[in-house]
């Protein structure tokens, strides 16, 4: 199935320092930022047309560093053949297309400042086949800035997308909550129908498995993929209400949702050749918001805004426990040790987000011992240096979930190089990652500590 995807990335250009600026001015570099393309949709049958919006900022590098108040250029000449701009209070214009945004200044610990909100809107007799640049330049101080441009194209067709609700914390599990979305069609034609694509993670569990919907379960969670009846006409608005049970289990919890226009084909797609159940309940629905009538269409033009995710925080433990071992060997045996994070719970532990490990376990090999293998995938070696330990340090980290009552286990070879009766390392888990501490969700960190012990 092909689609096309625009508007996601952004352009940027360094700007140079020009004479003197501020205190370590020469260190700093500053960047406009704003999208290098987007799809303008063409007007409609009645001629109106849907507005698009361009975020255009100011960026820099050194926070140690303040950036005064500056001015951004714009030159729309290059669409004013096929579109009209809308310009923001902040702009002054100097003509139809071009005009000079005041943009405020960034003071030390500052890294970005809003420029501009641009809004593009389609001609009525726009050519389907025209397209064109919106170029920036922007000053600040003693900096200037070097262009930048958006390329702006047309595009006949329907435009999904799913507003972004808010992220959830501190529920309480074993209670009701629910995620609520708007869709829209911000294209120039309408949906008949919409393939809807949801995943709550191992935490959550879907209230209700609709009719209309066929499930999923998998170690992470549950996927659900839903035909929604209702059209969705240009400029017209659904309300999307999702309505989950926070379960015993639940800490981390991730719930995606993203909308296609609905096709046998993208159906199929999403399917991934796996087997999925259909629901029994009632059928899931949209209720509109406003609504206009539009002919059907079948590519969405910009699929940047049509999956979102959700993050919900339980308030809930989990208590991982690390277990090591006793080993026995002669000089010149190569024994294995094993290393085991428990999750004795009660709820899992996931990082669905930034995807860090659960728990990265620290150790250094027994005196009289050499670590001489380990799992290559999971574990990294630090060797001495002058700023770091003075022996080798080993890490080795769990995948990005675990569930309640589960372990992960390293097995890592020693070589007995001497025989030392009772020689022993501490093995512990590090509390403080910033993508996953530890230290948030255990109760008890005592136990995230244990040792490897050979000939004791």
């Amino acid at each position: 199935m092909k689609h096309r995807l625009l508007g996601a990335a952004l352009a940027c250009c360094a700007l140079a320092g020009v004479g003197a600026g501020p205190v370590h001015a020469a260190s700093d570099q500053l960047w406009i930022s704003a999208p290098s393309e987007t799809v303008l949709p063409a007007p409609g049958a009645d001629g109106g047309a849907s507005q698009r919006t361009l975020d255009v900022r100011v960026t820099h590098d050194n926070t140690e560093n303040g950036v005064p108040a500056g001015r951004l250029t714009v030159d729309a000449s290059g669409i004013a053949a096929f579109a009209q701009v809308s310009w923001p209070a902040n702009c002054v214009p100097e003509s139809a297309v071009k005009a000079v945004c005041d943009f405020a200044g960034m003071p030390a610990g500052a890294d970005s400042v809003g420029a501009a909100l641009l809004g593009l809107r389609a001609l009525p007799d726009a050519d389907l086949e025209a397209s064109g640049h919106v170029r920036y330049s922007a000053a600040a101080g003693e900096l200037t800035a070097y262009p930048v441009e958006t390329l702006i194209t047309l595009g006949d067709g329907p435009d999904l997308g799913l507003s972004q609700a808010p992220n959830q914390r501190d529920l309480k599990p074993g209670t009701d909550t629910q995620v609520r979305a708007t869709v829209g069609n911000n294209g120039n034609r309408a949906v008949e129908r919409t393939l809807l694509s949801v995943y709550a993670s191992y935490g959550l569990r879907f209230k209700e498995r609709n009719s209309n919907c066929e499930y999923r379960d998998h170690a992470t969670g549950t996927s659900a993929l839903c035909v929604l009846d209702e059209a969705v006409a240009p400029g017209e608005r659904y309300e999307l209400t999702s309505a989950l049970r926070v379960g015993r289990k639940a800490l981390y919890e991730r719930f995606d949702h993203s909308v296609l226009p609905y096709s046998d084909a993208a159906l199929e797609e999403a399917r991934g050749g796996e087997t999925w159940t259909p629901g029994t309940g009632p059928e899931l629905d949209l209720r509109p918001v406003a609504a206009r009538i539009a002919a059907a269409g079948d590519e969405d033009l910009d699929l940047s805004d049509n999956y979102r995710a959700v993050m919900l925080d339980a308030r809930n433990t989990a208590d991982l426990k690390l277990t090591g071992s006793k080993v026995r060997g002669d000089a010149g045996d190569t024994v294995t040790a094993r290393i085991t994070v428990h999750n004795r719970g009660p709820a899992w532990v996931a990082s669905l987000g930034a995807g860090a490990a659960v728990a990265t376990v620290r150790f250094q090999a027994p005196e009289g011992t050499t670590v001489v293998g380990w799992p290559q995938e999971e574990c990294a070696q630090e060797l001495p240096s002058e700023e770091g330990p003075a022996v080798t340090t080993y890490f080795c980290r769990t995948p990005v979930y675990l569930h309640d009552r589960a372990s992960h286990a390293f097995e890592v070879r020693l070589r007995i190089d001497e025989v030392v009766r009772g020689a022993r390392t501490t093995v512990e888990t590090l509390n403080d990652d910033p993508e996953l501490p530890i230290r948030k969700f255990d109760p008890n960190l005592r136990n995230n500590s244990a040792r490897i012990v050979v000939n004791g």
